[in-house]
């Protein structure tokens, strides 16, 4: 019976240990996806933020919202261009 409930310890400790990992495997993933928009669209969610804290604090924020817009433009304008081994490293 001694040996049974060892078996059952060890056994939920495992799985303890799997939940665990697969939470961290699901954690990186949402972290990798979320360097690869704001590495993207940092510019644009930048601008919108400061757009966004300039009318809290009653001030006018158009300066910044169009300059989210030509962010987010350019970005579009980037995501178009199709790269090459040759040319990833070229700006546009």
């Amino acid at each position: 019976m001694d040996n049974t409930i060892r078996q059952s310890i060890s056994l939920r400790k495992k799985q303890l240990g799997q939940g665990m990992s697969e939470y961290i495997i699901i954690t990186a993933l949402i972290a990798v996806a979320a360097i690869g928009v704001f590495a993207s669209f940092g510019d644009v969610i930048g601008n919108q933020t400061a757009a966004m804290a300039q009318e809290m604090a009653g001030k006018d924020g158009k300066g910044d919202v169009t300059e989210a817009g030509n962010n987010a433009k350019a970005a579009s304008d980037r995501g178009k261009v199709t790269d090459t081994l040759a040319t990833y490293t070229e700006q546009n």
